[in-house]
């Protein structure tokens, strides 16, 4: 018998699986499920850019690109981020199209880190960051936020976690799972402290288009002295509703984009053809896509907090995404046990906090990117199920 473990990457083999995945493979075992686990907008892509792939296709246009992506992406790329943020980037030299966000926040990682570099990972957030750090051989660091704080990152947070190792800051701002965000003046203070401490930031805002205030995102790339040190990482699929389409990419100083490129170039060759020219459409005609989503995205968002709070589990009102993060610790079960007893119970699919860090024990992930029917009968499931533990107790 061969012993695959000599074979296999120690640091990869050690790495746990995804939390969410998890419970979204459970979810998919079971019939009649209503699943709010799994970040994915019910909306299909908007006719307008589905066509648009549809006719390059037709057209034949499936050759390979250049490993940068289409220019012509790159520079709609450019005169989006000009247009929505203020910020300038060439096309040529500081724009990398990518395999959905989650290629570009590999890269950009592995283009940066060294063993033994510490990487400060605002948390909870996202399961990937901290896998890659480690596979990368470096030390990831947790930033643990606080519900107190509107699970925002402070500024004395950030002073007490830096060290003469820290290299990269991982801001995932508006954040998954909590739906935090950071105003501009928070932000500025965020982005005075990396400039003095030397650090750079890689800035997650694939969610930027989803928030739900009137002062809207603000990139940290956009403060003076910024854009020199911010890998930004954005994509199509939640702003357009083009998940499956596999497209993001990756805005930066030149001289990381080369390195970022050179990895992508080995690993990836280039994003998908078709899905460069869609998303040439939806930069250039699709605001009315997102201003319509968002507003659905807001009134479900205000239907799922309320609901959270008449059940009894406390939910603060999340800004931006599609998720709220409500508390489950007056039920007096761990994060894992509510889900697992939930979807067992009531067959609705949430995801246990604890997946996006230990710091989100207590509470779980709940995606609100399903119709307002699905949301209606999750909520009442789950007060049924609230309600029965504390009959039980």
């Amino acid at each position: 018998m061969i012993d695959y473990d000599k074979f296999l990457n120690k640091k990869l083999t050690s790495v746990k699986p995804s939390g969410i995945r998890k419970f979204f493979a459970i979810a998919e075992e079971m019939e009649n499920v209503i699943s709010l686990g799994v970040g994915e907008p019910d909306f299909k892509t908007p006719w307008h850019i589905r066509q648009q792939g549809i006719e390059y296709l037709e057209k034949g246009k499936t050759r390979y690109t250049s490993n940068s992506g289409l220019i012509e992406l790159r520079e709609e790329i450019s005169r989006y981020y000009k247009r929505k943020f203020n910020i300038e980037y060439d096309p040529k030299t500081e724009v990398l199209i990518t395999v959905g966000g989650s290629e570009g926040i590999d890269m950009a990682i592995r283009a940066m880190i060294e063993p033994g570099d510490e990487v400060l990972v605002v948390e909870p957030s996202f399961v990937c960051y901290k896998p890659i750090v480690e596979v990368c051989s470096g030390v990831a660091v947790p930033l643990v936020t606080k519900q107190e704080n509107e699970f925002k990152l402070t500024p004395d947070e950030l002073r007490g976690a830096i060290t003469d190792k820290t290299k990269l800051l991982v801001l995932p701002f508006p954040n998954n799972p909590t739906g935090a965000i950071m105003t501009k003046d928070e932000l500025e203070d965020i982005a005075k402290i990396c400039i003095e401490k030397d650090i750079f930031v890689l800035s997650d805002e694939i969610y930027s288009e989803l928030t739900y205030t009137e002062e809207g995102h603000t990139s940290i790339a956009s403060f003076e002295g910024m854009k020199e040190r911010t890998i930004v990482i954005n994509g199509f699929s939640k702003t357009y509703s083009m998940t499956g389409w596999r497209l993001g990419y990756a805005l930066g100083p030149a001289p990381v984009i080369t390195q970022m490129t050179k990895l992508h170039q080995f690993a990836i060759m280039s994003a998908p053809t078709n899905s460069q020219y869609a998303a040439i459409d939806a930069l250039k005609n699709g605001d009315k896509d997102i201003e319509k989503m968002r507003r659905q995205y807001d009134m479900r968002r205000r239907l799922i907090v309320d609901g959270f709070n008449k059940i009894g589990l406390e939910c603060f009102e999340p800004k931006g995404a599609f998720y709220c993060f409500p508390c489950i610790k007056s039920t007096g079960l761990s994060s894992e046990e509510f889900c697992e007893q939930l979807i067992k119970s009531k067959r609705v699919a949430v995801v246990p906090g604890n997946a996006f860090g230990d710091c989100g024990e207590g509470f779980i992930r709940v995606s609100y990117c399903y119709s307002i029917d699905n949301i209606k009968d999750a909520l009442k499931a789950i007060g049924e199920f609230v309600n029965e533990i504390k009959s039980n107790s």
